[in-house]
């Protein structure tokens, strides 16, 4: 795991685990639940700590973010807009030419089967190196 972005001699990936810890209800729970999903479609991955205490998930660029806010935890994904989205899992930033969010609330679940094939698809995307939406990505 990387120490990108680490503050006070923490690693990233121990400021994550310190992040979910802090936030102690359903917040923390789904944050988690989201980061083992990542780690499990991508055990390469790299954690990252950026913008002021923003945990980021990357491999040959930015996969996703993690947020927390009140009532929604927030996974943007970088170029998500170029992704295939069957299970319509975005439900955030839709007008954004680049970015696409997945907003989730307490007590809902996320497919995660359709969540890990999105990461599948961004890694792919970031290690092709193209930046531009597909025709197809649209759905």
């Amino acid at each position: 795991m990387n120490k990108s972005g680490a503050s006070q001699g923490q690693s990233a990936s121990e400021l994550i685990s310190k992040r979910i810890a802090e936030l102690g209800d359903w917040r923390g729970e789904t944050l988690g639940r989201m980061r083992k999903l990542i780690k499990e479609a991508d055990p390469d991955v790299v954690e990252e700590w950026k913008w002021m205490g923003t945990p980021i998930w990357s491999h040959d660029g930015i996969i996703c973010t993690g947020e927390s806010y009140k009532n929604v935890v927030k996974l943007t994904f970088a170029k998500g807009a170029s992704l295939m989205d069957p299970a319509r899992l975005f439900n955030s930033s839709l007008d954004g030419n680049v970015r696409r969010a997945i907003d989730i609330h307490e007590g809902e679940e996320v497919d995660e089967s359709a969540f890990k094939a999105l990461v599948g698809q961004a890694i792919a995307l970031n290690s092709s190196g193209k930046s531009k939406p597909s025709k197809n990505a649209k759905s």
